[in-house]
This record gives structure tokens, C-alpha cells and sequence, in this order.
């Protein structure tokens, strides 16, 4: 979802106002949807870690201590004040951190490609377990409703969970325009609501404000060895979803970004925290610290009163569903940005929206993530499981981010080398910390989003060494397009009237589409455009800058246009606004000539073989050039070539 374009007359201090609230109200649902269901899980999950050994007024104080600071120093202090000013042109997120890095280098280097596909697998493992595990955390909460106890089985909750994460996904083709402006809204009510449920209870154990001192969760970190570095792993699930902060800047703005998270987010989530910390060291005080009760308790529904705790969970769930929409959509977003750079095959693109750019819909996309989801709920089947599996991707993520915002700030914003060090050392060493302690989970599902992460990155390695092969052929097996002029000077053709338009990656060489129109059909047009459409390392190309144009003689022009990574290249509707002196292009006397390769593999053996047979899958199911460059289907011709990796 975009934000509105600002206009070009300047709005009053009122519309301005009401313009920033409603991206603020906006962005509740869409940016904080993912970090604002943590409370339901997170709390549970750590303190059932620390069950492992005794828990007691120490174990809790110190696990509030480390959320509350995981919050303030991840998220506050990296996030919203640091991450937030390294925008693209006011983009952010994992893919356009990476072309910012690439520009502030001046170059393309190897290092910063592998970081940022790293990263943008590793999100794919967020997007899969986010939408597993926020469902299920809230779905668990019916457990806690009086007289449903041995009704909700495991069964059951899985059996419901896969209804709402099914039918979530099956309504993605038709768009979230209509329900999104619910999502805002609902978001706000979330953050009231468990803001005030955790103040209700900070009287049952006032001491908990004290969680506040960043010694307390030191104390418990250095006092429980393994045990404590475990509780570590379950605390980041407390930051999930930060990313999102940094990814969605470009929807919403930073200002209002982070205008909502220091008025109503944040203190919604540590209020949370707190009340559930003081809530379990009532429970203590008035059960005893047995550690079969303390792993058993799901702290956040308890806190509700018992009348309450249905509607509190259909809340949650339509908080979830939010959430699990939001990294959707982010999917979407993200995968879209990684074909345009070339790291993924072109996919089917569909718009849900003919008022926001950004309302996209992948159906490849949205089949692999819902399968993936499926699987993940019933291999796992809780969210004390998946819990396990979570961490790992989110941390990974957020530690190449950070590195990636090193280059930035050494290369693009000058800063010196000590300044550097002191910001982007600590932060480095708390997104490791994170990690590391995650990684003990590995065996016990933190490999899921690292099997997840991998595969990502076997087909995108894969894709850039088929292209890069079948770019390198073609360009080998191609001659020079002065060449060719001049040899048609020498042999003129028999021209037809109209504009042919020959889509090329290479501009000063001939497309094979020409020669093959020329070989068996022996006519050329009266106007030959030889087009090549590059994406630059900036999320927009303003109008003025789209296209550059070579007039190669009376009857051939050579026009290279420019799109960014976040925009959608409309081939014709840019040839329609050039100005060429002398030629005009009418779409109804416009065709457009592809070239259709058909690859066929080599006669390697092993993992070679492997990846040739996955780059001819990815490439059948690559989506048609018609349709990735808006070009309508009746002015295309089509010429076949068959090419070998």
C-alpha cells in the first residue's frame, strides 16, 4: 500500500496534519502488524525456557529486562533513529540497502551482492513461519476461555489455524484494498487494548518496574549459562517484524513511521511486557515456583478477565491476520524488486489496485508461501515449536542489514572510521549475540528457515549463472549493429510500413529477433527500434530521465529506458511520451518483435546438471515478456531460438 503522492500544492497546516495522522493510523497495521502480536508468544515462550531451571523473582525480572531493552536498543536506537536515514531515495529494506551500498561503493561489487541476497532469503523464512506462528500463538488462546479447555485439542487448533491461513491466502488474488483500510484501525484497538491490559496488572507486583535496569537481564544472562543464552534466542522473537520499520519507509514516510512507534507502539508493547512479568510474579507469590506450572501458563490471555478472553482472541486473531497479511505483501513487494534486479526469474505480476502501485499480487508467490505455511503448522504444530524456528531468520536478516549499513555510512554519508566502529560495533555485536543464541536452536527448527534461506539462494544463484551464460552467448553470436548497417546499405531490404520495436539487452549489438525477421521474412519496417530496458540501483527514474535515445540513421533508433527496482517497466506507454524528432510511435501501428529462446541443458553431470535442469524450470515458468513489459498481446510477434547452458 503507497502512500498518496503529495501534491503539488501545498497542503494546510490542517490537511497536513490530517494527512500524517492517517499514514500514522496506516502504518499500525501495515509496518507494526508483525512486532505488535509478539506479546501473545514471547513472554511464554522465554519464560518456559528459563523453566529449564528455577525460575523466580530473578528469572522473570531479568527476561522483562532484556525485552524491554531488546525493544529500546534493536528496534528504537537501530531501527527507528539509525536504519530509518539510510533510505534510497526514500525506500527502504533489505534489496534497496543493498543498491545503496552498491552506488556508495561506485561499483558492483561480489561481497555486497551475497549480503543482500543473503538477507532477502533469509526473509522468505520470516514470511513463511510469521503467518504459521501468529495464528496458531492466538488460536492457542482458546484453550484459556472457561469451559473450552478440553474442547480446543491440539487437533483442533491446528484444524482452525490452516482454515484462517488457507483462506487468507485464497483471498490474495482479489486484493487487500478494501479490507486494508481496516487494518489501521484494528492495529490501533490492538495497541490500546494490551497497552491497558498490562497497566492493569503492574499493580500486582509494582517491583517489576525495576526490569527497567539493563543489569537485571545482564545478571541473568551471566548467571544462567546455557540456560540464559536459550532465554536469549526466545527474547528476539520480541524484535520480529522490526524490519519492517526499515521496509516500509517508502509506504509511509519515516516521520510517521516513527512518530507511531515512540507514541503508541512502543509504550503499548513495554506496558504489555511489564504487566505480564508482573502478573507471573503474583503467580508465583500466590502458587509457588513450580516449574511444571510456569512452563504451562499462556500469560497473555490469562491477564484478560475470563468474560473477556473469547473476544480478546478473535482481537488477536484479526491482529494476526493483519500481521501475517503485512509480511505477505512484503513478499510480494520483495520479490518483485529482486526480478527487476535480475535475481529472480520475471513472475506473473498481477495489480489488486488501480490506486496504489505497490497492491501487487504474485500467484507463484502466494502458492509457495501458503504450501510452505501448511507445512510448517503441521510438521511444528504449536508456537512453542515454531518459536524455535522463528529466531533464527529474523536475526539473520537484521545482522546483513546492519553490515550492509556500514558500507553506508563509511562510503555514502563520509563518516569516519572510529565513528563507524563506536555505532556499528555494538549494533553488530547485539544482532550476533541475537543470533548466536538462536543458533543453539538449530536442531530443534532453527534449520527451517535456514533450509528456507538456502534454497532462496541456490535459485537465485542459479538464475544469475543461467542469465549470465545466455547473455554471454547471445552476445557472442551476435554482430555489432554498425556492422549490420552498413552490410544493409550495401543490400537493401524491401520496407513495409509501420514501427518495429525489437526488445534487447544489448543496444549496440543486432537482436536476434531482427535477424531472424529479416532471414525468413526478407522486410524490414520503416522505423527499427532497438530497445533495451536497464534497471538502475534507484527505486524511481523520474520522467525526464527515463529514456536515451541514438539516432542510428534515417530508419533505426537505438533507445535504452530506464526504470527503477520499485517500478513496474511499461514499455509502451514510455516509447508513447518520447519526442523524437520525425518519428512519432502509434501503438496502433507499433509491433513488437521478442525473441523466444528455448534452453535446452548440457551434457553435464552432478550439481551442474542439477542447477542447468532448475534454471530450464525457472525459465518455463518465467512469466511472458508481453506481460512483464505491458506490451499488448496483439502487436507481438514472437521469433524462437533455441540456446544451450
Amino acid at each position: 500500500m503507497n502512500a498518496p503522492s503529495a501534491s503539488a500544492i501545498p497542503l494546510s497546516p490542517q490537511a497536513a496534519r490530517r494527512r500524517f495522522g492517517g499514514l500514522m493510523l496506516g502504518s499500525m497495521g501495515v509496518v507494526f502488524g508483525d512486532i505488535g502480536t509478539s506479546p501473545i508468544y514471547t513472554f511464554k515462550t522465554a519464560i518456559a525456557q528459563a523453566a529449564n531451571g528455577t525460575v523466580g523473582q530473578a528469572e522473570i525480572m531479568g527476561v522483562v529486562s532484556l525485552m524491554l531493552w531488546a525493544l529500546i536498543v534493536v528496534v528504537t536506537i537501530k531501527y527507528v533513529l539509525f536504519m530509518m536515514r539510510a533510505d534510497n531515495k526514500g525506500e527502504g529494506g533489505i534489496l534497496s540497502l543493498m543498491a545503496l551500498a552498491q552506488i556508495a561503493m561506485g561499483h558492483r561489487t561480489r561481497s555486497i551482492l551475497v549480503l543482500g541476497v543473503v538477507g532477502a532469503a533469509m526473509f522468505y523464512g520470516d514470511a513463511i513461519i510469521t503467518p504459521a506462528i501468529s495464528v496458531l500463538s492466538a488460536i492457542e488462546g482458546l484453550k484459556t476461555a472457561p469451559g473450552l479447555d478440553s474442547v480446543i485439542t491440539p487437533s483442533v487448533e491446528i484444524a482452525i489455524a490452516l482454515v484462517i491461513l488457507i483462506g487468507l491466502f485464497m483471498v490474495q488474488s482479489r486484493g487487500t484494498a478494501k479490507v486494508a483500510a481496516w487494518f489501521g484501525p484494528i492495529c490501533l484497538v490492538w495497541f490500546l487494548v494490551i497497552g491497558a491490559l498490562g497497566l492493569s496488572h503492574l499493580p500486582d507486583a509494582p517491583r517489576i518496574l525495576w526490569a527497567i535496569n539493563p543489569l537485571l537481564g545482564l545478571k541473568f544472562l551471566t548467571s544462567h549459562g546455557i540456560v540464559g543464552v536459550l532465554v536469549m534466542g526466545s527474547v528476539s522473537l520480541t524484535i520480529t517484524g522490526a524490519e519492517a520499520l526499515y521496509a516500509d519507509m517508502g509506504h509511509f514516510g519515516r516521520g510517521p513511521i516513527q512518530a507511531a512507534w515512540t507514541t503508541l507502539v512502543f509504550p503499548a508493547l513495554a506496558l504489555n511486557y511489564l504487566g505480564q512479568g508482573a502478573f507471573a510474579l503474583h503467580f508465583l507469590a500466590t502458587a509457588g515456583p513450580h516449574a511444571g506450572d510456569i512452563s504451562d501458563q499462556n500469560w497473555f490471555f490469562l491477564m484478560v478477565p475470563a468474560a473477556l478472553r473469547i473476544p480478546m482472541v478473535i482481537l488477536a486473531n484479526a491482529a494476526t491476520v493483519i500481521a501475517s497479511q503485512a509480511v505477505i505483501s512484503g513478499a510480494y513487494s520483495l520479490s518483485s524488486a529482486a526480478m527487476q534486479m535480475g535475481l529472480l526469474p520475471r513472475l506473473e505480476v498481477k495489480r489488486t489496485s488501480g490506486e496504489h502501485a505497490g497492491q501487487i499480487y504474485l500467484p507463484t508467490i502466494n502458492l509457495a508461501l501458503m504450501l510452505g505455511v501448511i507445512l510448517l503448522v503441521g510438521i511444528f504444530k504449536n508456537s512453542d515449536a515454531l518459536s524455535n524456528a522463528y529466531g533464527l531468520a529474523v536475526t539473520g536478516t537484521m545482522s546483513v542489514t546492519t553490515l550492509l549499513a556500514a558500507v553506508v555510512v563509511r562510503r555514502q554519508w563520509k563518516w569516519s572510521l572510529l565513528r563507524t566502529s563506536l555505532v556499528v560495533i555494538p549494533l553488530v555485536a547485539v544482532d550476533l549475540a541475537f543470533f548466536g543464541a538462536n543458533s543453539l536452536k538449530l536442531l530443534s527448527g532453527g534449520w527451517v528457515p535456514l533450509a528456507i534461506g538456502a534454497g532462496m539462494v541456490a535459485v537465485i544463484a542459479t538464475w544469475m549463472r543461467g542469465s549470465a551464460i545466455i547473455a554471454e552467448k547471445s552476445r557472442r553470436d551476435r554482430i555489432p549493429i554498425a556492422d549490420f548497417l552498413t552490410s544493409l546499405a550495401r543490400r537493401p531490404r524491401h520496407r513495409v510500413p509501420g514501427t518495429a520495436v525489437y526488445l534487447s539487452s544489448h543496444p549496440e549489438l543486432t537482436p536476434s529477433a531482427l535477424m531472424h525477421n529479416l532471414k525468413h521474412n526478407g522486410v524490414l519496417h520503416h522505423m527499427n527500434v532497438i530497445v533495451a530496458v536497464q534497471t538502475t540501483d534507484e527505486p524511481r527514474v523520474s520522467p525526464d530521465a527515463r529514456a536515451t535515445v541514438t539516432i542510428l540513421n534515417e530508419s533505426f533508433l537505438a533507445i535504452t529506458l530506464a526504470f527503477g527496482f520499485m517500478e513496474t517497466p511499461d514499455v509502451p506507454a514510455a516509447m508513447a511520451r518520447l519526442k523524437v524528432a520525425g518519428v512519432t510511435f502509434d501503438p496502433a501501428d507499433t509491433s513488437y518483435f521478442l525473441g523466444r529462446r528455448t534452453i535446452l541443458p548440457t551434457h553435464d553431470h552432478g550439481l551442474r546438471r542439477l542447477q542447468d535442469l532448475l534454471f530450464i524450470a525457472l525459465n518455463r515458468n518465467s512469466a511472458d515478456p508481453s506481460e512483464v513489459f505491458a506490451i499488448p498481446p496483439g502487436r507481438v510477434v514472437e521469433m524462437g531460438v533455441q540456446v544451450a547452458v
